[in-house]
């Protein structure tokens, strides 16, 4: 029994000085082999997930900056915070001047102008370097739920309100260039690529297209069983996407010539819901994904080509009300009435 002791423990010593001796480079490798196990990285992102917290109130809008490397974000707590995409992701200012819930948010072309369209009835107009805000634009009389700025030429911007009305304003101007009516509440709005078209969206479940130089609405699309809460212009500027309170994301054909019936593809899986939220959608930069703000919770990204879901995402404990594309990585970011915000990298 003794000498069965001792051979045990003479080998137990003999496995020690075994690792003991295993050669450094070996070491290295067998650690290296452990840390890539996970799934490989596609961004360059701190983390696969980040997650940005610090809005107050539910956060209904958000967008990242051209370039890339910031992003902004608002709600209900009336701040726009700004945030860095990459490192900790911190929020290195806040915007203030608005007196009412934030509703919408979006960047020039070149990234210098931030819009912001709010329920105190106005637009804000800020400089994206220094915070500061730059004009007011007055004269809608309800709340304003949808602001967006031309792609190009003259710094025009085109806004949808409560009020029934789509306004037009050059910003060096203090009052609206022009107001379309459209007798119910818009709720989205946008321009086609070359900015002599003003589309919108609203309760009455149509989207309309108005024309800038004859100051009149050209054509409607139906197709939608309930009202349209987000649009959202292709990259190249030839496909309209819409988000709508029937529970479905539409892809339309806006160019000019195109057949009568332009709803080309629908997408399901995303739901509305009785919060009645202005859930927005869009378009991966390069045309190939489109993503969509839904009430059940997740994120929802589909392939263009085969309208399969190819992402529903979990994380959030309130509705997804924006979804966007970053626009040079595979990154969505996803603004939330949980008061939170998710950058997510995907492949």
């Amino acid at each position: 029994m003794i000498e069965q002791k001792k051979r045990a423990a003479d080998a137990s010593v003999a496995l020690v000085a075994g690792a003991a001796k295993r050669p450094r480079a070996e070491l290295v490798a067998a650690a290296q082999a452990q840390t890539q196990m996970g799934p490989p990285r596609s961004s360059s992102l701190q983390a696969p997930i980040m997650l940005l917290s610090g809005h107050e109130g539910e956060v209904y809008c958000c967008k990242f900056h051209p370039n890339g490397a910031t992003l902004a974000s608002a709600g209900f707590d009336r701040l726009i915070l700004m945030w860095s995409v990459y490192g900790d992701c911190e929020n290195f200012a806040t915007m203030k001047g608005h007196c009412g819930a934030v509703m919408e948010l979006q960047y020039n072309t070149d990234g210098s102008l931030l819009f912001s369209a709010s329920t105190d009835k106005t637009v804000c107009v800020w400089d994206s370097e220094t915070g500061e805000r730059i004009k007011r634009l007055k004269g809608h009389t309800s709340f304003v739920n949808s602001c967006f700025p031309a792609r190009r030429g003259p710094q025009i911007v085109c806004t949808g309100s409560d009020d029934g009305t789509v306004k037009l304003w050059d910003i060096r101007k203090k009052a609206a260039v022009h107001t379309f009516q459209n007798t119910y509440q818009v709720l989205s709005v946008t321009f086609n690529d070359t900015s002599d078209q003003i589309i919108s969206g609203g309760i009455d479940n149509d989207i309309k297209v108005w024309d800038m130089r004859q100051n009149k609405l050209i054509y409607s699309m139906q197709g939608h069983g309930d009202s349209v809460t987000g649009l959202s212009l292709s990259s190249e500027g030839s496909y309209l996407l819409s988000n709508s309170m029937d529970n479905s994301v539409r892809v339309w054909d806006i160019r000019p010539f195109a057949p009568k019936e332009r709803c080309v593809k629908i997408f399901q899986g995303n739901i509305h819901n009785f919060e009645k939220n202005l859930l927005r959608c869009s378009w991966s930069p390069d045309g190939s994904k489109i993503a969509a703000g839904s009430a059940d919770r997740f994120v929802y990204v589909w392939d263009t080509t085969s309208r399969r879901i190819l992402y529903k995402l979990p994380g959030h404990a309130g509705s997804v009300n924006e979804v966007t594309f970053h626009p040079e990585e595979p990154i969505v970011l996803s603004s939330s009435s949980d008061k939170r915000l998710y950058m997510g990298e995907i492949v």
